[in-house]
């Protein structure tokens, strides 16, 4: 597999490391407040592709011996609550992105999607992806549906998945 620099990134991870499991999930895109965010929740309430914010899930296998049962990769604007950095954003252009990792304590009950299995050490694999993630995001061209599908990809061979997850009906 090749990384978004065209390096192997699976290759560099040490074997043996993995049987992580990994997921993509949804939650209702940051707004600020008043009608943009009310639009935001009506979005995502009703399901429209384009007004959710993707995600993925790395739930550590049993015999990992990280504290960290289960990683959070995403991939947002800076200020995503800024009324300007929405506007451009929205007109896309450029606006400063940020990769956040965070640790969960519990597994999201809905608008979460199991994808597969990363046989190395999944979070190693997309610490080392996320070096080379051009952290300048543009909507529709570079932004968390293109930072989802590149990471997934890495993780388990699997190309385009929220595509494949949206013909699907993204609620199965």
């Amino acid at each position: 597999m090749r990384g978004p620099s065209g390096s192997s990134i699976t290759a560099s991870v040490q074997e043996g490391g993995g049987r992580d499991a990994i997921y993509v999930a949804t939650v209702p895109l940051r707004a600020t407040g008043g009608p943009a965010r009310l639009l935001a929740s009506a979005g995502y309430s009703l399901r429209l592709w384009e007004l959710q914010h993707f995600m993925v899930i790395v739930k550590r296998h049993e015999g990992s011996s990280s504290a960290m049962r289960a990683v959070v990769f995403d991939f947002q604007p800076c200020d995503p609550e800024n009324i300007y950095v929405a506007i451009a954003a929205l007109s896309r252009k450029r606006v400063p992105g940020v990769i956040l990792k965070r640790t969960l304590n519990r597994m999201p009950k809905s608008r979460c999607w199991f994808i597969g299995i990363c046989n190395s050490d999944a979070v190693e694999v997309a610490n080392k992806f996320n070096e080379g993630w051009d952290t300048n995001l543009i909507i529709g061209t570079h932004d968390c549906r293109h930072y989802t599908n590149g990471l997934v990809g890495e993780l388990t061979g699997k190309d385009s998945i929220l595509e494949h997850l949206r013909t699907k009906g993204l609620d199965s």
